[in-house]
């Protein structure tokens, strides 16, 4: 029998030990960090891939925040698609290929389209795609029938106030304000439309100085694939919708399906970083850095609602994983995103002083407004359902996706779980759970005197700590109120 040297720790199982410091205020700590080689981010957090925490709507909220959202797979890949370009459409400093409508269409086929696509506007168009005019909600919004075409509404081509595809885009925010419009349409020297640049799009740049974006102001968004050879066109569709990059989701990362998916993603989509896991292991950072993956997730059964360790029997304590992972994460130049057993603040500055780039949050993240979960009332307090990607229900789901059809009750029975289903208290508005989180992070940033997570992971000092440590830690000798 082998045994490991090392004793395996997790974050209760240790303290950072306080450091000179000469931080005055912690507005002055920056949390930027990267996720890949080639995507930074303002603060050091992403939500997880799980149907309970990322679709849409949170990935635009972890955007505009400044980390990122990573879309669940346990959908279909015309649907998975669709939810990139929603994140991609809601915000950027000139909307690309604006959605169009022909002015012979009805009113109520334009609201459906502006409902479904979550936008406030169409541009009307004719057969070739000249511009004819612009519709927006204001003009359908007290319109006496939904059955009459969209020309009898929209405001027509010669009322529109224009510029060219190549006018600067400090111009095209002049042009917004002196005219008091809130659309601008960007056309070539055929009148074609090529553009849209739009008031609220200039606001948010304004109101979300640190999101996340790409070079055309767009927000960032990762999706999730698995290793199946339906998922190379699952990425594929992906990346024609403009995801920034793609995480091969796996439980077991180090295993030769992941590895040839890595592999064969670097070589059909060169352009799209990936990341890969999960492990816990050098040899498995190592291995998936070498096939190409550009971030390594780390972590094998430390989430909260998995049950890995119990099922299998197999598991090493996320705290000693991470930092055997980043020592040869950062030899190799491969960023290591802690995933999973984070807790609390003080959990997070533990994972990145250990080593760890980012950390990766579910449970934390499931119960706000922004996740998709469902919302339910027990004993008087709302909850948020959050499941485990390994469990029954979401194996059954996976398996549905993949075959698009119902599973017969006799397959449930095959099923292996490592995740169970949960609940957790219903916790607001992301930005509100974020500006804790990062508030605590700062906070033991500045017990030790770092100014950045680099001086973070250069200056800690972990003590391991007894049981009766763990209980001085906590709230004792008192009765809360």
């Amino acid at each position: 029998m082998k045994i490991h040297e090392k004793v395996g720790l997790t974050f209760d199982d240790v303290l950072l030990v306080p450091k000179h410091s000469k931080i005055a205020s912690r507005k002055n700590i920056r949390t930027n960090t990267w996720l890949t080689p080639q995507i930074q981010l303002a603060i050091p957090i992403i939500s997880a891939n799980m149907d309970t925490v990322t679709e849409s709507e949170m990935a635009i909220a972890m955007a505009r925040a400044g980390g990122i959202g990573i879309l669940h797979r346990f959908m279909t890949i015309p649907q998975q698609a669709e939810m990139v370009q929603r994140v991609k459409r809601a915000e950027s400093f000139i909307v690309e290929h604006p959605l169009t409508i022909s002015a012979k269409a009805t009113l109520e086929e334009a609201s459906r389209i502006m409902k479904e696509s979550d936008i406030g506007g169409l541009v009307v168009v004719d057969n070739e795609h000249h511009l004819i005019g612009l519709l927006t909600t204001r003009d359908i919004l007290l319109a006496p029938s939904m059955d009459v075409p969209v020309e009898n509404a929209m405001t027509p081509r010669a009322r529109l106030i224009v510029a060219h595809r190549d006018e600067p885009f400090s111009n095209a925010r002049d042009t917004l304000y002196q005219h008091r419009i809130e659309k601008l349409p960007l056309v070539d020297k055929e009148d074609h439309i090529v553009g849209l640049v739009t008031a609220q799009d200039l606001f948010k740049i304004h109101e979300h100085p640190e999101a996340t974006k790409d070079q055309k102001g767009r927000l960032r968004v990762g999706a999730a694939i698995g290793v199946n050879p339906s998922d190379l066109e699952r990425a594929k569709s992906c990346a024609e919708a403009g995801v920034d990059v793609l995480v091969v989701d796996v439980a077991h990362g180090h295993m030769d399906s992941v590895l040839e998916m890595v592999r064969i993603l670097k070589k059909e989509i060169p352009s799209l970083p990936v990341i890969a896991g999960n492990v816990a292991t050098a040899e498995g950072v190592e291995d998936l850095a070498q096939a190409g993956a550009d971030a390594v997730k780390v972590g094998v059964g430390s989430g909260s609602i998995c049950i890995t360790r119990i099922v299998t029997g197999f598991g090493i304590p996320q705290l000693t994983a991470i930092e055997e992972c980043s020592e040869i994460g950062k030899k190799l130049g491969i960023p290591i995103i802690a995933d999973g057993g984070i807790r609390n603040s003080g959990d997070i500055t533990k994972a990145l002083a250990a080593g760890a780039s980012s950390v990766m949050l579910g449970s934390l993240l499931s119960g706000t407004k922004e996740s998709p979960g469902a919302t339910i009332f027990r004993n008087g307090q709302n909850y948020k359902v959050v499941r485990g990607m390994a469990s029954l229900t979401a194996n059954i789901t996976r398996r549905e996706v993949e075959q698009q059809s119902e599973i017969d009750w006799d397959e449930w029975s095959e099923v292996i779980p490592e995740g169970v289903e949960a609940v957790v208290p219903y916790r607001g508005n992301l930005r509100e759970v974020l500006h804790q989180l990062l508030g605590g992070l700062r906070s033991g940033m500045s017990y030790c005197g770092a100014l950045t997570l680099p001086e973070l992971i250069e200056k800690a000092e972990f003590i391991q700590i007894t049981r009766s440590g763990q209980i001085e830690s906590g709230v004792h000798d008192v009765t809360v109120l």
